[in-house]
C-alpha cells in the first residue's frame, strides 16, 4: 500500500549532538521511505508546532542519549524541555488516540504517562538483541510483519521492567522484557527500528564516551553488530506509514 503523496510526518528529535541528529534523520528517512514528506523538530530545542495532530497523518520520536531515569538536579535544560514536550505529545496521543511511535527515549516517557515504571534493573548492552514476537504481536496489523524471532539494534541504560496498564506487550527477549507494546494506534519501541548496522556503529562511534560501553571495547562491538542482519525493525515504520498514510 503506497502512502498517499500528501502525506507528511514528523519526526521529533532529542539528540544535542548535530552529526548524531543529522543522521538519524535521514535513517528515519530511509528506513519509513518518506524521503523529504518527514519533517523534523528538535524537542529538546524548538517549541511543538499549534496543531500537531490536525497537520501530520502520524508522528515518530527518535533516541536520545538522555534518560528519564536520570537524577533530575543532572537535567539540562534540553533534556528537561524534550521531556516535557514529548510527555504531552504522549499524554495527548493517548487521550486522541492518535498514531505516534515512540522509540527508545520516548518509550520510557509514554511508558510514565501510562503509569509505568521506568528504572536501570534491565540495561541492555549496546548490540543486536535477538528479540521475540508475543502472541499477540503475531497478530498485530502492524507487528505482524516480522518473523517471530528477529534480531533489533539496542544499547540503553534504562527500561520498562513490566508491560505499563493499558499496553498490549507485542515483542520481548530475555534481556530486557518490555521491547515493543501498543496502546490503541500509539506504538512504541525500545529498540532502535530504523538504523542499518553501518548507521548504527557510526552513532556508538559518536555515544562512546557516554557511559554505554568501555570506550576500548567499541571495535568489538563494531565486528559483532556489523556481522548481524538486521533487516526486519524497519517493517515497523514502513508499516505504520503505510497504515496511517
Amino acid at each position: 500500500m503506497p502512502v498517499s503523496e500528501g502525506s507528511r510526518f514528523l519526526l521529533l528529535q532529542a539528540r544535542p549532538e548535530q552529526d548524531a541528529r543529522t543522521r538519524e534523520a535521514a535513517s528515519m528517512a530511509a528506513a519509513t521511505g518518506l524521503g523529504d514528506r518527514l519533517e523534523v523538530l528538535s524537542v529538546d530545542v524548538d517549541r511543538l508546532p499549534a496543531g500537531l495532530f490536525d497537520r501530520y497523518a502520524g508522528v515518530i520520536t527518535g533516541g536520545s542519549p538522555y534518560s528519564v531515569s536520570d537524577p533530575e538536579d543532572t537535567k539540562s535544560p534540553g533534556q528537561r524541555l524534550a521531556e516535557s514536550q514529548l510527555t504531552w505529545v504522549a499524554n495527548e496521543a493517548l487521550e486522541r488516540d492518535a498514531p505516534v511511535f515512540f522509540t527508545c527515549f520516548g518509550i520510557g516517557l509514554l511508558t510514565l504517562a501510562l503509569g509505568g515504571t521506568v528504572d536501570r534493573t534491565h540495561p541492555e548492552p549496546v548490540s543486536p538483541a535477538d528479540d521475540r514476537l508475543t502472541e499477540a504481536g503475531r497478530t498485530d496489523p502492524i507487528a505482524g510483519a516480522l518473523p517471530d524471532r528477529f534480531f533489533a539494534l539496542t544499547g540503553h541504560k534504562e527500561s520498562a521492567p513490566t508491560v505499563p496498564p493499558g499496553a498490549t506487550l507485542l515483542a520481548t527477549n530475555d534481556v530486557s522484557p518490555v521491547q515493543l507494546y501498543r496502546v490503541g494506534n500509539v506504538l512504541a519501541s525500545q529498540f532502535h527500528p530504523e538504523p542499518t548496522t553501518q548507521e548504527f556503529v557510526e552513532r556508538a562511534t559518536t555515544y562512546s564516551r557516554y557511559g554505554y560501553f568501555e570506550e576500548h571495547e567499541l571495535g568489538t562491538l563494531a565486528e559483532a553488530i556489523l556481522r548481524a542482519e538486521v533487516t526486519e525493525p524497519r517493517k515497523l515504520l514502513q508499516g505504520f506509514v503505510q497504515r496511517y498514510g
